[in-house]
């Protein structure tokens, strides 16, 4: 029996792939001619190129800031906090924290409510609006 095991010269799928060339392909990838499948990250040095994704992915487009940043304005300015806008609230509190500008806000302060309620909204429109500007321009509605 242990004949029959030694009598093998090579392990099966082992020996003949490593003589011939592979030729690595798909839509998403380019082509990279590489001689043993075992050196693949030699032969592309690490870098793939992907055909399907476009370089200019993020499309950046000034309208979309703009309009972004006047349909936040417009709507935050509206007097709905007890007589006052979440714009004003938010500009006060920036002027009384620098009224005693070498010490930071303390935690407590409304100060970080208005900055995380008035960039979270300005985040929101903005994404939105990236979306709905960029839906518009390549017919998705």
């Amino acid at each position: 029996m242990a004949t029959s095991f030694a009598t093998a010269s090579t392990v099966v799928g082992l020996g003949s792939s490593l003589s011939k060339t592979a030729c690595l392909s798909s839509d998403f990838v380019k082509p990279v001619m590489v001689r043993s499948p075992l050196r693949q990250a030699q032969a592309s040095r690490g870098k793939f190129t992907c055909m399907s994704f476009q370089s200019d992915w993020l499309r950046r487009d000034l309208n979309v800031i703009g309009f972004g940043l006047i349909g936040w304005l417009v709507p935050s300015s509206v007097p709905a906090i007890d007589g006052k806008s979440l714009t004003g609230l938010f500009f006060d509190s920036i002027g009384t924290e620098l009224a005693h500008f070498p010490t930071p806000p303390a935690l407590t302060s409304q100060f970080w409510l208005w900055l995380i309620c008035w960039h979270l909204g300005l985040f929101i429109t903005l994404t939105f609006g990236q979306i709905g500007f960029k839906g518009r321009t390549d017919k998705y509605f």
